[in-house]
């Protein structure tokens, strides 16, 4: 749970990636909590986009600024290199179209920051050996109710970063607040990624 001055240790994780002072797109902001946080302790000029008019109005009175959009229709309304940073934590993996989400936001951002369930996590394996889809604290639906379709590990996501001439700048994988170094595609539960587009 987020306050005033703390934050999950999966958003701390994402702040700490932002640079003072920058401008911080945040795609899928729920309610605004991480971006709450930046503006007053990394003075970031920051905007928000959600699907659910509900996180918006949360994000208006916490003084967030923030907008109502679709994120599968892409980004069109913001300008190319608008941002230093465009975030969307643990949202890609519930998007149709999730190859254009990413290189859209490297279009309208110098860097993007993507978090995601990691589908290799040891506990997800087993649970399918017993034959039923995962459920865990980073997987919270069961398979009829469940807004992801897009499962990957970490090999899938740096794959398809290579493909759309992404460079990874740095992965971060963690279970349950806490970074895993020794066989993080079994170990972590959860993968963030800092990337972007590489050099000409």
């Amino acid at each position: 749970m987020s306050t005033a001055n703390t934050l999950r240790a999966d958003l701390q994780l994402i702040a700490d990636w932002v640079a003072p002072a920058s401008r911080v797109l945040d795609l899928g902001c729920g309610d605004g909590a991480l971006l709450s946080w930046l503006n007053r302790h990394k003075a970031v000029r920051g905007y928000g986009v959600d699907f659910d008019v509900n996180n918006v109005v949360r994000c208006v009175q916490a003084g967030v600024n923030a907008i109502q959009g679709n994120l599968e229709t892409g980004l069109a309304e913001f300008e190319d290199q608008r941002f230093d940073h465009v975030v969307l934590s643990q949202t890609i993996q519930a998007m149709h179209n999730t190859e254009q989400i990413l290189v859209e936001m490297l279009r309208v951002g110098r860097e993007a920051i993507v978090t995601f369930p990691n589908f290799g996590y040891w506990e997800n394996r087993w649970q399918i050996l017993q034959g039923h889809m995962p459920v865990s604290e980073t997987i919270p639906y069961q398979w009829y109710n469940t807004p992801n379709i897009h499962w990957c590990m970490l090999g899938d996501f740096e794959a398809l970063c290579a493909k759309n001439g992404i460079q990874v700048l740095e992965r971060v994988v963690m279970n349950e607040g806490k970074r895993i170094l020794f066989l993080p595609n079994l170990r972590g539960s959860l993968a963030f990624y800092r990337v972007a587009r590489q050099p000409a």
